[in-house]
C-alpha cells in the first residue's frame, strides 16, 4: 500500500512539472518568435545600408574620333551615327526628338522634307534663314512661335553625323513602350525580397510554435482531467488541476507573460535607439526649396533634356556642377520670358550675380568622389545614384550615399573593359583565378586610399 501511494506522488510530481512546462510554453512561443522578429528587424537595418543597386549594365562610350560623311551625303556607317547620336544627346534632345514633338517638331524624315544642305544652314542660323522669307522656315516659325538657338559652333560634319543618326532612328521607327515599372525599381524590388522572405518565414515559424503551444495546453488539460479521478491528490493538488491554461487573469499574472511584456518593451526602446543612430549623417528624402523653382520632371522628363547639357562638367570632372544662368539662357531667351520665374535668372545676369541654388546631395569632407571616373569611364547613368530624376518636380536626395551603399556597388558592379586595352591583361589574369566576372573591389574599389586621403 505504502509502495502505491509513493508511486503516485512520483506521477504527480512528474505531472505538476510536465504540467507548468506545458502550460510555460504556450508564452515562451511568443519569446522565440518575438527574439527572431527583432533580429530580423535589425538586420534588415543594417543591410539597407549597405543596399546598392544590382544592375551592373554599363554602356560603352560613343567613339569620339569616328569620321562622318562629307556634307550633303549621309552615311549608314554604324561609327558616324554613335558619333552623330553623342553630337545630338548633347545638343539637340533637350528640344527635339526622332518620333514626336517636343518643345520643336519631330525629326522623323527630315532629310527627306529638306536637302542637307538646307539642313545645315538652319541649324546652324536658324534666326537669318527665316527672316530671308525662306516659306518653309517661315511656317514652322508661324506653327511653334520660337526660334532655334544658332548652332553655328558645330562643324558641318557633325551636322551629318545627327542627320545620319535621325535617319537612322526613322528607320528603326519607335520604340515600343515599356510597361510602367519593368525597367525602374529594380533594385527596390530585389533589396525588398530578401526582407520579404524573412518575413514570411518569421510568420510560419510563428504559426508553427503558437499551434505547438495550443496543442500542448491542450493536452495538459486533457490529462488533468483524467488524473483528477485519482482519489490520492489533496485539496492543493486538486486546486492545481483545475487551472485553465486559458485563463486571460493567469495568463496576465503569470511570469512568462511579463517577462515578454517587459522584454518587449526594452527592445522597442532599443530598436528606436539603434535606428537613430543608424539614421545618423543620412540626408536621404533632403529637398530644400530652392531661389527659383525648376521642375526636372518638365525639363528632363518631358523636354528629354540630358542631364549633362545642365550639368556638363559631370562628364569631365569631379563635381557635377551647376549650370550658370547665361545656360538658361539657350531656352528662355525666347521661351516664357514673361514667367516672374525668369525674371530672377534675368536679373541675376543683369547684376552680374550667381544663382543661390541650395546643394542637395553632399558628402563629408573626408571623402572623394569623381563624376567623370564614374560617368565617362564607368558609363554609369545619373538615375544610378540620383533615382529617377526626370520624375521629381522637386529634386531630392534618393540614395543613401553611405559609405557601405558606396562599398556594395562596388562589391557587385562589374568592370566595364570592352574597347579598354588598360585592362586587358587583367582580365585575363583575373578570368585564370576567379570563376566571377571582374568586379570593382577586384581592382582596388575597396581600398581606403581610393576615397579618402
Amino acid at each position: 500500500m505504502q509502495h502505491s501511494k509513493n508511486s503516485i506522488n512520483m506521477i504527480n510530481m512528474n505531472f505538476q512539472l510536465n504540467y507548468r512546462s506545458v502550460r510555460g510554453s504556450f508564452f515562451w512561443t511568443f519569446l522565440v518568435v518575438f527574439t527572431l522578429g527583432l533580429a530580423g528587424l535589425f538586420s534588415h537595418k543594417a543591410l539597407a545600408q549597405d543596399a546598392a543597386p544590382k544592375d551592373t549594365a554599363t554602356a560603352a562610350p560613343a567613339d569620339a574620333t569616328a569620321t562622318a560623311a562629307p556634307a550633303g551625303a549621309l552615311s549608314a556607317d554604324a561609327a558616324v551615327i554613335a558619333s552623330g547620336k553623342e553630337v545630338f544627346d548633347a545638343n539637340c534632345k533637350q528640344c527635339h526628338a526622332v518620333h514626336e514633338k517636343v518643345v520643336g517638331p519631330a525629326l522623323k524624315d527630315v532629310s527627306v522634307r529638306r536637302t542637307v544642305p538646307w539642313l545645315i544652314n538652319f541649324i546652324k542660323y536658324p534666326e537669318k534663314v527665316i527672316k530671308s522669307g525662306d516659306p518653309y522656315a517661315v511656317a514652322l516659325y508661324n506653327e511653334y512661335k520660337q526660334i532655334m538657338p544658332n548652332h553655328d559652333f558645330l562643324k558641318d560634319e557633325q551636322i551629318v553625323a545627327i542627320l545620319s543618326y535621325v535617319q537612322d532612328e526613322t528607320k528603326k521607327g519607335p520604340a515600343v513602350a515599356v510597361a510602367a515599372g519593368a525597367g525602374a525599381g529594380t533594385t527596390t524590388e530585389e533589396s525588398g525580397g530578401s526582407s520579404g522572405l524573412l518575413v514570411l518565414t518569421i510568420c510560419i515559424l510563428a504559426t508553427l510554435l503558437l499551434l505547438a503551444g495550443f496543442a500542448l495546453a491542450i493536452l495538459g488539460r486533457s490529462f488533468s482531467l483524467s488524473m483528477k479521478q485519482n482519489r490520492n491528490f489533496n485539496e492543493a493538488e486538486k486546486e492545481f488541476l483545475d487551472e485553465n491554461p486559458f485563463e486571460i487573469g493567469a495568463v496576465i499574472k503569470s511570469r512568462p507573460f511579463l517577462g515578454v511584456c517587459t522584454l518587449i518593451f526594452i527592445a522597442l526602446i532599443a530598436k528606436t535607439v539603434v535606428e537613430g543612430l543608424f539614421t545618423v549623417g543620412i540626408q536621404q528624402g533632403y529637398a530644400p526649396d530652392q531661389p527659383i523653382p525648376f521642375s526636372h520632371k518638365l525639363h528632363a522628363g518631358q523636354y528629354k533634356i540630358d542631364c549633362k547639357y545642365c550639368h556638363g562638367t559631370a562628364a569631365r570632372g569631379k563635381s557635377a556642377g551647376i549650370p550658370a544662368a547665361n545656360l538658361c539662357m539657350n531656352c528662355h531667351n525666347k521661351i516664357k520670358t514673361g514667367s516672374p520665374e525668369i525674371q530672377k535668372i534675368y536679373a541675376a545676369i543683369e547684376k552680374n550675380e550667381p544663382i543661390q541654388w541650395v546643394r542637395i546631395h553632399n558628402l563629408p569632407d573626408l571623402a572623394y568622389f569623381n563624376h567623370s571616373q564614374h560617368v565617362t569611364v564607368a558609363g554609369i547613368e545619373c538615375q544610378r545614384c540620383h533615382g529617377n530624376i526626370e520624375e521629381m518636380e522637386i529634386v531630392q536626395q534618393s540614395s543613401l550615399l553611405t559609405m557601405g551603399w558606396c562599398i556594395a556597388c562596388h562589391r557587385e558592379t562589374e568592370v566595364n573593359t570592352k574597347d579598354n586595352p588598360y585592362y586587358e591583361d587583367m582580365v585575363k589574369l583575373h578570368a585564370k583565378n576567379a570563376k566571377k566576372p571582374l568586379k570593382v573591389e577586384d581592382i582596388g574599389g575597396l581600398e581606403c586610399a581610393k576615397c579618402h586621403y
